[in-house]
Formats: structure tokens, sequence, C-alpha cells
């Protein structure tokens, strides 16, 4: 097994060393965040620090890279309060990674995309059309981290929508049903499967699969 210090690390040339960090941790979460400016100009872009933070209440965090350039999206959620996590389908994969490149302040992605606004239940946010997980989120919070001049943003959900089939008896949502990725490292698109799933853990009680007899 090959051996790479932090010493090594910090020597690397920068792009290899984003490459390596970023795809060390594993699979990380594939979403579009959708946003509004004040003057209705809509903005989405790629995410994949969007984490569940808990459930009562149900709240999400993701963070936030350094805003010493303009960000749209951090603009956006700080001047409306507001903003939509969408899934990304295996579908929409070269679209979505397209909202990651370097657009001017105020240019929507949406115009350089085939990625579609959609609108419901009277909601001024976009979400994705097609993504068949979608949350409305309201900012919440926010934590500065100071180590690397990110941010941590916290939201409440405030509105889920999902497709029907995704949805087992007790709540649990199949994403692999939705043809859902996950990224590997900043640029590689996985398509994850269901391998099993398993009854809540307790001591002394061997593992017992929700699937399997």
């Amino acid at each position: 097994m090959k051996h790479i210090s932090r010493d090594d690390i910090s020597q690397m040339e920068k792009i290899e060393r984003l490459n390596l960090i970023n795809s060390c941790t594993g699979y990380k979460s594939a979403n579009l965040l959708a946003t509004k400016s004040l003057d209705g100009k809509s903005n989405v872009a790629i995410f994949s620090s969007v984490t569940h933070l808990g459930s009562n209440p149900a709240m999400i965090g993701f963070i936030m890279r350094p805003t010493t350039v303009p960000r749209d999206t951090y603009k956006n959620i700080k001047d409306t309060g507001y903003f939509t996590v969408n899934h990304i389908t295996v579908d929409m994969i070269e679209d979505a990674h397209h909202t990651s490149a370097n657009y001017e302040l105020g240019i929507s992605e949406f115009d350089k995309t085939n990625l579609e606004e959609e609108y419901k239940n009277d909601i001024e946010i976009p979400f994705v059309k097609g993504s068949p997980v979608q949350l409305y989120c309201k900012y919440v919070n926010e934590y500065y981290i100071k180590e690397n001049d990110t941010i941590h943003v916290i939201a409440s959900i405030e509105n889920l929508f999902f497709e029907e089939e995704l949805e087992h008896k007790d709540g649990w949502l199949q994403i692999d049903r939705g043809n859902v990725v996950a990224l590997n490292g900043l640029d590689g698109y996985c398509l994850p499967k269901l391998v099993d799933r398993f009854q809540y853990a307790r001591k002394e009680i061997p593992t017992t699969s929700f699937f399997k007899k």
C-alpha cells in the first residue's frame, strides 16, 4: 500500500493534490443548489458538501468556499434567505458539472446549460427540473472556519419533494431508484446501487437485513 505523508502532500503540484485529497475521503453527495437574486436572476451551482445535520428539526449543512471572490450562491442565500437542493441524476451530469465553470457575477448557469428551472407551490426560488429529490431550504446560521477560510452554512428543510416510487413504507428513500449520482473527488461521477439495508443495530443481537431472510 502506497504511503504519502503530510509533507509529501504539501509539496505536490496543485492539481495532483486537489485530486488526491478530494477523492481520498470517499464518495460525496452531488447536488445542485439553486438560488435567486433580489432582482430576480436565477443561479445554479454544483456542491459536493451537502450533509444531514438532524431530523428534528430537519436541518442540513454545506461548505461554502472562501468568499474572497464573488459567490452568487452565497450572496443570493444571504439576501433572500432561501435556496433549493436538487439531487443530480445520471442524465444531468454534463450540465451539472458545467455549473462549476467560473462565470461572471450575475450570469445564470441555467442560461449556459440544458438545466431547466422549475417552480412549485408558489415558491419563488427555482428547483431543477427532473431532479428526483428536491429540498426547499431556509438559511439559519453560518460558522466561519478560520483554518481554511470557508463557511459552514446551516439551513432548515422547509419543504421536501420527491418521486413517490423512491419511498418505502417507513419513509426511507431508496435514491438509487432515481438514478442519483455521487461524486468521487472533484470530477468523477458514479452511479451507486443499493447493496443492502439493515435494521437498527443493538448490542448482542445479530445484524438483520431488511431484505434478506
